[in-house]
């Protein structure tokens, strides 16, 4: 039983990253990686925007036409510093696409290629044995590629908890989402 357990998890897994999306695992991926890194970087955009948050207040309450000099130079620190967060947001948002390329291409093979390797890995062994006579001329379908006969192959088993775990998201998620209202009228 320890092959089907094992073909039920790593389906369970790829199926959620696929249900939840390449792009919400990515990004919540990097907002952790951020986080436990504590990057310089983000840090700094944090306080500049703060900064220039409390500068814009302040410029804000000086008038311009009895505090010229002030006013102005207050301007030019406020335009410094949003040209300097700008420069950093691009900095941030292009490391942040390079981690997120990344990360996609770990989770394509992760998705894709662990199937792949364990279905031609183990493309001769039986995943579970069928009582004989059960289910007829179906058993020829259920052994292929290359299991023994009477036997559910690899690939089949992937395909049934493939199909388990989206039936059950599925009437899980219309569950949850329906409304009261439906509820009553049905």
């Amino acid at each position: 039983m320890y092959l089907p357990t094992t073909i039920f998890l790593l389906v369970l897994i790829t199926e959620s990253i696929l249900l939840l999306g390449y792009s919400y695992v990515t990004s919540t991926a990097h907002d952790l990686y951020l986080k436990v890194t504590k990057d310089a970087r983000v840090a700094k955009q944090q306080k500049l925007k703060h900064d220039l948050l409390k500068l814009k207040s302040e410029l804000s309450q000086t008038s311009s036409q009895d505090q010229f000099a002030k006013w102005a130079k207050m301007r030019r620190r406020l335009d410094k510093g949003m040209a300097e967060l700008e420069e950093l947001n691009s900095t941030i948002a292009f490391s942040r696409s390079a981690f997120e390329l990344k990360a996609r291409s770990i989770l394509w093979f992760l998705v894709h290629g662990s199937q792949l390797l364990m279905v031609m890995w183990f493309r001769k062994s039986a995943v579970l044995f069928l009582p004989p006579g059960w289910f007829g001329p179906a058993e020829w379908l259920l052994r292929l590629p290359f299991a023994p006969h009477g036997s559910v192959s690899v690939a089949i088993w992937f395909a049934v908890c493939r199909r388990m775990i989206k039936a059950v998201w599925f009437t899980t998620n219309d569950f949850i989402l329906s409304s009261p209202e439906k509820m009553k009228t049905a």
